[in-house]
């Protein structure tokens, strides 16, 4: 009987450290919950993400009008006929191309 006893306690003392020290711990638990949660908001920004760039894909294959105005904002480019102004602003430092010949 008293070493049943003995063998019970010992049992339970390893399952003890177990719970609480190392992996499957209640502490490595914890630690993957908040790694859980944090992957977790981030795949929600990138699923918002990706449904802007999905109506911005499906806009500019339906639409024309979007497609202008991507070129224009993106590449500067202008329609026939329409005049391009470069405005300067005098307080900005002015830049120089840089020669190729040195």
């Amino acid at each position: 009987m008293r070493w049943l006893l003995l063998i019970l306690l010992v049992l339970l003392a390893g399952l003890q450290v177990r719970l609480w020290v190392g992996e499957g711990s209640l502490a490595h638990r914890a630690e993957l919950n908040q790694q859980l949660e944090e992957q977790e908001r981030e795949n929600k920004l990138l699923r918002e993400r990706n449904a802007i760039i999905a109506t911005d894909v499906e806009s500019l294959k339906t639409n024309l009008d979007s497609i202008e105005e991507k070129a224009r904002a993106d590449l500067g480019m202008i329609k026939e006929g329409e005049m391009f102004y470069l405005v300067i602003d005098k307080k900005a430092p002015a830049q120089t191309p840089k020669s190729t010949d040195e």
